[in-house]
């Protein structure tokens, strides 16, 4: 049996901070139909995608931070992106902020799919920012003052004929990730980002910001040997220039597709899940180099 199909990449530009999840929601479902037009099962939307970049502020009015979280998914205002996938027949990823019923807050994300299911969820769990004696930097990302670390790990579950593992954003950067998600079979990954161009403690890295994308999703996949979609929010979005990049990458490394704007734009290519074991057995041999005790002083 076939495990081919065509994956998209949805990256969105900038959301305004007065920008209404059903504003955002209705420009998803707008890339969903492109998506759909170009033959794709599965369609992946960027972290935080129901409203801007929140945590580049500091707030201290609890109450003005809940306005952020999803309570519930579906909700009203994101129903109408489920009721898309199911009618047009197609899965999809979305990076969203999850306050949950007893009071915990998370940068999560979820596989939804074609019938309108939710088959996958993951909470992030490489948190950038700082904290020193209770005090924050607010010229850093403030993200580990409004989300806590993630307590699913890094799942991999079932999905689109295949093994399907999620992260976030900083979560790419990190080689420990992609492979936990290897060595427990992944054979897709779909991520999201919200990734400053600019970075202040170190402005003369800022030329390299995209280098370093491309550098740990496509190393991820050749080690790991493992499919990726990383998608961006873009573009400039309350005063911040973030980048965009999206790309979709095969488990050799290469670059299939990749955006190139910094606005709403859907990237495709066609995935043969079956390449995983190609470069597993012939290349890395998974079976004699990749076990999971010779990795103890990094878990340790």
């Amino acid at each position: 049996m076939s495990r081919k199909f065509i994956v998209a990449g949805a990256q969105l530009g900038p959301i305004a901070r007065e920008e209404s999840r059903s504003s955002a929601v209705a420009r998803m479902i707008d890339l969903m139909q492109q998506a759909k037009d170009r033959g794709a099962r599965l369609v992946v939307f960027p972290e935080l995608a129901l409203t801007t970049f929140f945590p580049r502020w500091f707030m201290e009015d609890r109450s003005e931070i809940n306005h952020w979280f999803e309570t519930e998914m579906p909700s009203k205002e994101t129903l109408p992106l489920f009721e898309a996938a199911k009618r047009l027949g197609i899965g999809f990823h979305l990076g969203y902020a999850e306050l949950t019923a007893d009071g915990h807050y998370y940068n999560t994300a979820i596989v939804v799919d074609p019938s309108g299911a939710i088959i996958g969820k993951y909470r992030k769990i490489h948190l950038p920012g700082h904290r020193e004696n209770e005090t924050w930097r607010p010229f850093q990302h403030l993200e580990k003052r409004y989300f806590e670390k993630g307590d699913y790990g890094f799942p991999v579950f079932d999905g689109f004929g295949g093994k399907m593992g999620m992260c976030i954003c900083n979560d790419r950067r990190w080689p420990e990730t992609w492979r936990v998600l290897g060595l427990n079979d992944a054979e897709l990954v779909v991520l999201g980002y919200n990734t400053p161009f600019h970075y202040p403690p170190a402005p003369e890295h800022d030329h390299l910001q995209y280098f370093h994308n491309e550098l740990s999703v496509q190393a991820g996949c050749y080690q790991n040997g493992l499919w990726a979609v990383a998608v961006a929010k873009a573009g400039k979005e309350e005063g911040c220039d973030l980048i965009g990049g999206s790309m979709i990458v095969a488990p050799t490394g290469e670059i299939l597709a990749k955006a190139s704007t910094v606005e709403d734009e859907v990237i495709t290519a066609m995935v043969d899940l079956d390449r995983c074991g190609e470069i597993r057995r012939n290349i890395f041999n998974f079976s004699v180099h990749r076990q999971p005790e010779d990795y103890a002083v990094i878990t340790a």
